[in-house]
């Protein structure tokens, strides 16, 4: 196997320190520069993963009109939506069902995180979108 190109790996850690900050225009840029939209690290975490669980509703907007896959889960089997639900935002939670995120996906899903943690706004959005 051949290693990494120390330069491509430094340009997927720059993708992800701007999904992980909200640079929503730079990381825009660069995905329309060709970027994969869909670019995970080593666990399985997207780009609009890190957007939703740091609370970044624009980058999840702008992520999903560029092809993210909404119900893309990680390695743990966590998705965008219930990061976002975690993070109890309405914004990101909105888009991501907008674009088709699935509540029951993923696991825990969405639906499993707002319960557990007792997050009735975000049940209300996902129910409603059942």
């Amino acid at each position: 196997m051949t290693e990494p190109d120390p330069e491509v790996l430094e340009l997927a850690h720059q993708m992800f320190d701007l999904a992980r900050a909200g640079a929503t225009d730079e990381l825009a840029a660069c995905v329309d520069a060709g970027v994969p939209v869909n670019l995970t690290n080593d666990k399985g975490d997207s780009l609009l993963i890190l957007a939703a669980y740091h609370n970044h509703p624009g980058t999840v907007a702008a992520l999903l009109d560029r092809g993210a896959e909404a119900d893309r889960a990680n390695d743990r089997g966590q998705t965008a939506l219930a990061a976002a639900v975690f993070r109890q935002s309405p914004d990101s939670v909105g888009a991501l069902l907008a674009a088709g995120a699935d509540p029951d996906a993923g696991g825990p899903s969405a639906l499993d995180m707002a319960r557990f943690y007792d997050l009735p706004e975000m049940l209300r959005l996902l129910e409603g979108a059942r």
